[in-house]
């Protein structure tokens, strides 16, 4: 099982979902708070595993309702997610990755990881 690392920087308080291995997996915005940082992990929590794949990537693809994680290529043809809650709103990003496939495992692991409990460093 993975775990949500949540960190006070100097701007505010973020987290990470590492998964088993280690490897951080999602990252989060900037919160203002750690009751919002917190509020964020449990909507991860509840969003990713039931959160629909659009793959931005296909030509014409199939706009879907939220909670939903959103695939696409950044400026520098790397592939990248976002998982967006009920609400639309950003709750968790991704590293680039090489390949599509690299991508969907990530997402994967985040819905396997999602019920992961919460450490403080």
């Amino acid at each position: 099982m993975g775990k949500y690392v949540l960190k006070e920087g100097k701007s505010g308080f973020h987290f990470n979902l590492k998964a088993a291995n280690g490897e951080i997996i999602a990252n989060s915005e900037i919160y203002s708070s750690e009751k919002a940082a917190l509020a964020g992990i449990e909507s991860v929590k509840s969003n990713a595993p039931v959160a629909a794949l659009e793959d931005q990537t296909k030509e014409g693809f199939e706009q879907q309702k939220h909670p939903k994680f959103e695939l696409y290529k950044d400026k520098k043809g790397e592939f990248r997610f976002r998982l967006k809650a009920k609400n639309g709103e950003i709750i968790a990003t991704g590293e680039g990755y090489v390949s599509k496939g690299g991508c969907k495992n990530g997402i994967e692991s985040i819905r396997k990881n999602a019920d992961s409990p919460t450490i403080r460093e």
